[in-house]
């Protein structure tokens, strides 16, 4: 591993405790703190996704111009300003603003850190090291593993005196929150290494974009695949609800998700990465997650946490094949002066895409019984087909169905690093 994989594998560590520390609990805090109404908590969680999620090709296009590393100071720094504004912010406009800035602000450190791992796993595998998916995996992991203990430590500061959240405790793990980010601001400072933009002298087009039918393809099915996985947060509450009357469960279920993240991913990826192409890994994991639905459609007779629990496994072992091997494909599509820009833009796309299916699967969701689940298992085996053939890379390169296949664009073993 090298000294700026482990940066970055660090950093996006921590981001994630310092983000999960508050956000499960903001809801909570603007309906009770702050007394918002149900539609406005609404309001403000769509707005903190859409400043995040669907602003994320702008962060990929700011690093292609003027490089990763002023793009993740930015991010932290509008981060730190964010969650300190959010700890002492009380009227809505306050808050709404304060939240659209936290947004925003990983709008801006996500795509750049994910463009600059994907570049030097890119290099570490053309000088011979391992494969980029397990870079890429460990990136994974270690996101992962901050999403797992950032909850803990919001939970400790709400309720670590035992009388319950209040402002000040909410406002405690805000702080602490900025704080986190102080620390990755300051690490960032003075570890990335400075570099030459890889795209600093072409300029920023959307032409790329929309004539890249494999970029595309690829694109659609990582939007299916967020959908599907998008009903960890939907589908399984409206399940544990009905089984068990309450949602008691779900934190275990949320926290065994990235427990077999943390240990599961780099296994998993050693065992696939010399059987299987990339392509071929992602249309597998497409298929485990559509049997995650039709299995919890199957398993609803019994009652109890078994379908639920059922979901959550094999859903997270789909995420698992699914998310490296997309991101591996990448920068074979991109190629090295537009990975931020192609980054970002599989982010944001994928992002509106959920953003419309939430309501259909929602609305799907009050009718009972294995159909729903059923045809919510379509969605990822609609997707397989979608999954562009001809990117080289995988245990089956040499000799599957992706040899031979130009990308069309030059590999970015180039990197800028």
């Amino acid at each position: 591993m090298t000294p700026l994989a482990r940066l970055l594998i660090t950093s996006q560590f921590a981001f994630n405790v310092g983000f999960f520390a508050v956000l499960p609990y903001l809801a909570d805090h603007l309906g009770g703190a702050l007394g918002l109404g149900g539609w406005l908590v609404g309001l403000v969680l769509g707005l903190r996704t859409f400043s995040q999620q669907g602003m994320f090709v702008v962060g990929g296009a700011l690093t292609d111009r003027y490089g990763a590393r002023p793009v993740v100071l930015t991010g932290c720094a509008l981060r730190v300003t964010g969650f300190v504004w959010l700890a002492f912010a009380t009227s809505t406009g306050a808050v709404v603003g304060a939240v659209i800035l936290v947004g925003f602000a990983a709008a801006l450190f996500s795509p750049a850190v994910e463009t600059e791992i994907a570049r030097e796993a890119v290099r570490v595998e053309g000088d011979g090291g391992p494969p980029r998916t397990r870079v890429l995996a460990l990136f994974s992991a270690g996101g992962q593993a901050g999403a797992l203990l950032g909850p803990v430590l919001g939970a400790l500061l709400l309720h670590g005196t035992g009388d319950g959240a209040s402002g000040e405790h909410f406002r405690a793990a805000c702080l602490a929150g900025a704080a986190v980010f102080v620390v990755v601001l300051a690490g960032q400072a003075l570890l990335m290494p400075r570099a030459e933009p890889a795209g600093r002298h072409r300029p920023t087009t959307w032409k790329p974009l929309v004539r890249d039918r494999r970029f595309l393809g690829l694109t659609l099915a990582y939007s299916a695949y967020l959908l599907a996985y998008n009903q960890l947060y939907l589908a399984l509450p409206a399940e544990l609800d009905r089984a068990t009357g309450s949602q008691r469960a779900l934190g275990w279920l949320f926290a065994l998700s990235s427990a077999l993240v943390v240990v599961g991913q780099l296994p998993l990826e050693r065992w696939v990465a010399a059987r299987l192409s990339w392509p071929a890994t992602i249309r597998c994991g497409l298929v485990v997650i559509a049997v995650a639905f039709t299995a919890t459609g199957a398993l609803l007779p019994l009652g109890g946490l078994w379908p639920a629990l059922a979901f959550t496994v094999l859903l997270t072992a789909g995420q698992m094949l699914v998310v490296p091997a997309v991101r591996a494909c990448v920068p074979e599509l991109a190629g090295a002066e537009r990975l931020g820009l192609f980054t970002g833009a599989l982010s944001s796309v994928s992002g509106l895409v959920v953003l419309a299916g939430a309501a259909p699967a929602g609305a799907l969701l009050e009718r009972p019984g294995p159909v729903p689940w059923l045809l919510l298992a379509s969605v990822p085996l609609l997707a397989v087909p979608l999954v562009p053939r001809g990117v080289v890379g995988g245990g089956r390169a040499a000799g599957g169905e992706d040899k031979g296949a130009d990308s069309g664009r030059p590999a970015t073993a180039d990197s800028a690093n």
